[in-house]
């Protein structure tokens, strides 16, 4: 589970919680603060709500409050730096409803009541308000406030932001139901590389398939296969990006069992086969290397 450090222990009582991501894994979770993601280093699954999306660096996210959200990063060979990313977490009382209600923070409230479906905001939003971020982790009191809404500020002008969650997506609040849906994320994690079933998954969490099909798809937003297959072609395309292992390999690796059920689910998620989005991406990778 995602531990916070924070450098003092007043900021233990601050409503205003900043800390450096050391962890390699962030477990499905949910709370009733905000909260603010960047991260700075590293690759990975990005689930929040029904979205699961392959993350990179300079990855900035907005999460409402009793919003599901975990971050899974990809092990790589060479060691990320410990500080691979910051984390705040703040809550309305610490602002006040009296300030809220302020016309000229009503941007502010704006993004808010957006942030219940989770924002993604862009690279330059993200390298924008990191050193704000940063200087959250180190101070306290008014500079600490000032850091908050500098990056507030950023995320509100942001021309780029999107949601995460489908206008549909709705959480139920069943803590029995999140833990059994949280192993259900950790076996798949674990073993996405091999053939799993709903079965094995129910047998997992003591269910029966159709119980723990009803309850996933409750909880998470998609049904077993679409979230497992999603995991798989999310771990392809990073390593169609960031390797030079063949296709075969990289299909053998996500769990897929042939190269036409590999190709057919790839090119349904996006829309190009794994070769054709390996030379997209190489060619992308060209072209702002010559433009730097």
């Amino acid at each position: 589970m995602l531990s916070l450090t924070p450098e003092n222990s007043a900021e233990k009582k601050s409503g205003f919680i900043a800390s450096y991501i050391s962890d390699t894994e962030i477990f499905r979770h949910y709370h009733g603060e905000y909260e603010l993601v960047l991260s700075i280093m590293g690759h990975g699954t990005r689930i929040v709500g029904d979205s699961v999306e392959i993350f990179d660096h300079y990855d900035l996210v907005l999460i409402g409050t009793s919003l599901p959200h975990a971050w899974n990063y990809y092990p790589e060979e060479d060691m990320v730096p410990e500080n691979r990313g910051i984390i705040l977490h703040f809550d309305l009382a610490s602002i006040g409803e009296e300030l809220l209600s302020q016309h000229e923070l009503h941007p502010f409230r704006q993004l808010l009541v957006e942030a219940e479906r989770g924002i993604a905001f862009s690279v330059e939003d993200a390298k924008k308000a990191e050193v704000f971020l940063r200087n959250m982790v180190r101070t306290r009191g008014l500079e600490k406030l000032i850091n908050f809404f500098s990056v507030m500020k950023i995320l509100c002008s942001s021309e780029k932001r999107r949601y995460l969650c489908s206008a549909g997506y709705s959480f139920v609040d069943d803590e029995n139901a999140h833990e059994k849906i949280s192993e259900v994320y950790s076996f798949i994690k674990t073993n996405y590389g091999k053939p799993i079933t709903l079965d094995d998954a129910s047998r997992l969490t003591g269910m029966s398939p159709s119980a723990l099909s009803r309850y996933f798809k409750k909880q998470s937003g998609s049904c077993f296969v679409d979230f497992l297959t999603s995991i798989r072609i999310n771990r392809a395309c990073y390593l169609l990006r960031e390797t030079e292992y063949p296709v075969n390999q990289i299909c053998e690796e996500c769990g897929f069992q042939s190269i036409s059920n590999f190709n057919k689910h790839f090119r349904k998620a996006e829309g190009l086969s794994p070769r054709e989005y390996r030379a997209a991406n190489r060619n992308e990778k060209q072209y702002e290397a010559e433009k730097s």
